[in-house]
């Protein structure tokens, strides 16, 4: 490819802003690894049983491992040809819609067998959808715009004491 055929080519878009720190972004994802190698050791440990629920959680924790490794850190499952087409998928996603998915995927196994072992693989998991649950919600906002809010809606209640009290305007 020469110089002008390089010019030429497309340049992607940027990815939309969610709002998101980079900070933030990263912590996302290391909880993200670390749900990920919590559920499949918790799992792994759940299928050593002779319970039928135990071992349907376990495998459903391991599936979530999966999932999470997949849509978070893509590079660890370079085997697969299909792990970049699932985390560029991921990536478009909202916080909102990321936190519902990876919450409702940590949910399910302590459902299907409320057991230590259900609970705890998947409380890392259930806290990376937390963590993106608290990313849709937004940054805080600033001071002086919540004080001047503030007086705004006591210079408002002030006028209604007074018209309800029928003082002239």
């Amino acid at each position: 490819m020469n110089t002008e055929e390089k010019a030429a080519a497309p340049v992607a878009p940027p990815p939309e802003d969610d709002g998101m720190t980079w900070w933030y972004r990263w912590l996302c994802k290391i909880a993200g690894v670390l749900g990920g190698v919590s559920c499949a050791v918790s799992g792994v440990w759940n299928c050593v049983t002779v319970n039928p629920l135990n071992i349907a959680a376990g495998v459903w924790m391991v599936l979530t491992a999966f999932v999470l490794f997949l849509c978070e850190v893509p590079f660890c499952c370079q085997f697969i040809e299909f792990a970049n087409a699932v985390a560029a998928r991921a990536d478009k996603f909202k916080p909102w819609q990321k936190a519902f998915f990876y919450c409702g995927l940590a949910l399910f196994p302590v459902f299907l067998s409320f057991s230590f072992t259900t609970l705890f693989g998947n409380a890392i998991a259930f806290a990376t959808g937390v963590l993106y649950g608290l990313a849709s919600l937004g940054k805080k906002g600033e001071a002086v715009t919540y004080a001047r809010l503030q007086h705004q809606k006591m210079g408002d209640e002030e006028r209604m004491t007074e018209k309800a009290n029928g003082a002239p305007e």
